[in-house]
């Protein structure tokens, strides 16, 4: 398969064209990053998203791969003598992994079988005689009988037939064709069978005690549940499929003529090598297949959670106190001024088993007022509720004297912020336990800038996210942190080094090296001095430039979008219009925006690049320095508490979605418990998968459909909820 081969394959594949496939592949080979392709290079790419990029560079590794696996696999056969024409053709034409394996299973090196040990004993030819099936007269104990061996153990017609038997069960398992055969029915009529070998204490695998699920229709979170139950020793899993219709399928395959006198050992040859041998290992193809469906899916959908949560709009030009609730050891309280700078720190311990609840509300009162706090957020964890109603109580008492708010804050992942050395080197004067509530608190000022500190796998917004391939889920959520930095884009003057790292182009040392640059020369005054830090040519320069802005800096473009590279291009528009000593942003611009829109494609000729570099710059012109998700809706502002018992059926809520799975979604509606809207009540159209209808952080409303105090379960529902 060439070059060009492949880039036809991943065209078809994703409905592109190829020169598409061909342009995206040779940047990527040339040290392109996704972000900077899907932002500026559009007239190359034709316009792709870091999806589309993604899925590209995937599929085109994938198809190199096998490439180089086929190479392999053809010198092993050929240094074999057993390299035919018709084989070499089959090998080269395909476009799966799996199928090439098929292909090269007979000629890969094993260890000793049953098959390979009555070779040894000279036995080939009797197999060849039961395969060929062209023995119509005799008896074949007769003719097995010229094969026997005392030297090698053969001792009589029944151990040669026995052993010529072995030699047919494994051709016949070993044939590309019965096997891709046998995997496609097991896929489409097998069953998934679970029962009970251990009985859990919790009954978290109840339900799959004695279980049933096609295997084509199970989703995959029931796999991953399955699997663990199995791994944990509570489950028994199998595959059951109807055996006699697969030995006859198997049958007509490799029976020529039943007048044969090796028939029935033919038969039993059969039955053998499919039930210890092909079905053995085609199901443990089909259940790792499943498991890597399903971690794909589990991955993805970790993935989009982690998106949805770090673009989640930021509430800015506020002063917030962050409380990390606890009982025993005390809540937490910190105090953030509006750029996320500390400013000071305290421990309550309203709850038990102090319940010094009036004197922690002093405290409290007095921080609000000589601060200035606007919003306080609380952590949801441990005592959260619990702080939840002191707060509010809080905020009634204090409402002749300030305006106040409170937001519930996903604390996930903040303890292991606290212990790390990033948190280390922010507040090295402080314990780790004072640490979090920072954390909590800056997670409202600017979400990204603070989860991008945390290890993506503690934020917990996935599900069975430890039973996954952490490889393949680490590479997938530093991916999408990477587009979430640089969709939003960083002020090279105040990024944190976490923010830099993960910037188009640079590397934890370029990033490392930016802030040692800002401290030892001060802020950055123009975007070309990012070429005067140690490490950073002129390659990385271009990969990041455009997503480092620098706000007040000598050239207003320097807070825009618009990368450096189109400045001259950018000029040359504004000259066009005579529009000089331009404050960006200005209604003028967009008067020219607007006049410009009917002959834009004669406009990107004139000033010399391309429409859609042209489109982008007439926005950032308009809109410099725009944060995307300034557009999202804020997150809900509380100031009174609402308790489970308060609920009643059919009441309509308003809630934030806290976490989105295969079966439903998780929203909190203000009550300890997160509500559980399953994915046959999110709407009133038939909902495939959750995550097309709704995302973390989204603000939704649900009508409460079901009510379970003694176990804390809330179920909701969004269909025609107006």
């Amino acid at each position: 398969m060439t070059e060009q081969q492949i880039y036809q394959i991943v065209a078809k594949e994703t409905h592109l064209r190829a020169n598409q496939i061909i342009q995206t592949v040779q940047l990527l080979d040339e040290g392109a990053t996704i972000p900077f392709l899907a932002r500026y290079r559009k007239e190359r790419t034709g316009s792709l998203d870091e999806v589309q990029i993604r899925l590209i560079q995937e599929r085109v590794e994938y198809l190199r791969s096998l490439e180089k696996r086929k190479k392999t696999v053809l010198s092993s056969i050929e240094e074999q003598g057993k390299l035919t024409p018709e084989l070499k053709a089959k090998i080269e034409a395909t476009t799966k992994l799996q199928d090439l394996e098929d292909l090269y299973l007979p000629y890969k090196p094993k260890k000793r079988t049953r098959a390979s040990i009555a070779r040894e004993k000279g036995l080939q030819a009797l197999a060849d005689l039961i395969l060929e099936q062209q023995t119509l007269t005799g008896d074949p104990l007769d003719v097995a009988a010229a094969f026997m061996n005392p030297e090698t153990g053969v001792n009589t017609p029944e151990e040669a037939l026995q052993g010529a038997q072995d030699i047919v069960a494994e051709t016949i398992s070993e044939n590309a064709d019965i096997r891709g055969m046998v995997r496609e029915v097991t896929f489409k009529t097998g069953i998934i069978v679970s029962e009970a070998k251990n009985k859990d204490e919790k009954s978290v695998f109840e339900m799959y005690y004695e279980y049933t699920e096609p295997i084509s229709k199970i989703p995959s979170h029931r796999i991953l549940a399955i699997n663990r139950g199995e791994k944990e020793g509570i489950l028994k899993v199998d595959i059951s499929v109807n055996i006699d219709d697969i030995l006859l399928r198997i049958g007509k395959k490799m029976v020529v003529d039943s007048r044969s006198i090796f028939h029935k050992y033919l038969l039993d040859a059969i039955r053998d090598g499919y039930q210890r041998l092909t079905a053995p290992s085609i199901e443990r193809e089909i259940r790792s297949g499943l498991t890597e469906t399903a971690e794909k899916q589990a991955i993805r959908i970790f993935a989009l959670n982690l998106k949805n949560l770090f673009l989640q709009p930021p509430i800015s030009g506020k002063i917030i106190m962050g409380i990390d609730p606890g009982f025993r050891t005390g809540s937490k309280v910190a105090v953030i001024d509006k750029t996320g700078k500390y400013l000071a720190g305290v421990t309550i311990y309203p709850h038990p088993p102090q319940n010094e609840a009036d004197e922690s509300k002093v405290i409290l009162k007095k921080m609000i007022l000589k601060y200035n706090v606007d919003v306080i957020a609380i952590g949801n964890g441990t005592a959260s509720r619990e702080t939840e109603s002191l707060v509010a109580d809080l905020i009634c008492e204090m409402k002749t004297v300030r305006e106040l708010y409170y937001v519930i804050v996903s604390e996930a992942g903040a303890s292991v912020y606290s212990a790390s050395k990033i948190a280390q080197e922010e507040f090295p004067d402080l314990e780790a336990s004072l640490r979090g509530n920072i954390s909590i608190a800056r997670r409202l000022l600017d979400p990204l800038a603070e989860l991008v500190k945390i290890e993506p796998k503690s934020i917990g917004v996935g599900q069975y996210q430890h039973d996954v391939n952490q490889k393949r889920l680490t590479e997938s959520l530093h991916s999408v942190i990477e587009d979430c930095v640089n969709h939003v884009g960083v002020d090279l003057n105040t990024a944190s080094l976490s923010l830099l790292t993960y910037v188009s182009g640079l590397t934890s040392r370029n990033a490392a090296n930016i802030v040692s640059h800002r401290e030892k020369n001060g802020c950055f005054k123009n975007r070309e001095q990012l070429k005067n830090v140690l490490g950073i040519g002129v390659s990385i320069f271009e990969q990041a430039a455009g997503f480092l802005r620098i706000s007040g800096g000598e050239n207003p473009l320097d807070n825009t979008w618009i990368h450096p590279e189109s400045y001259e291009a950018t000029n040359r528009l504004l000259k066009k219009y005579k529009i000089e000593n331009i404050r960006i942003g200005e209604q003028k611009i967009r008067l020219m925006i607007s006049n410009s829109q009917t002959r834009m494609s004669d406009l990107a000729v004139e000033i010399g690049i391309g429409e859609p570099t042209l489109k982008d710059i007439l926005t950032d012109l308009e809109k410099p320095g725009r944060d995307p998700r300034e557009e999202l809706p804020k997150p809900i502002l509380k100031s009174d508490i609402l308790k489970i018992e308060d609920l009643k059926e059919g009441m309509i809520l308003k809630g934030t979605v806290r976490n989105v799975v295969d079966f439903g979604v998780f929203v909190d509606i203000g009550v300890k418990q997160a509500g559980l809207v399953h994915i046959s009540q999110i709407s009133d159209r038939f909902v495939k998968n959750p995550s097309q209808v709704v995302s973390v952080g989204d603000i939704v409303d649900v009508r409460v459909i079901l009510i379970d105090i003694d176990r804390g379960r809330i179920q909701l529902s969004m269909k025609s909820v107006k």
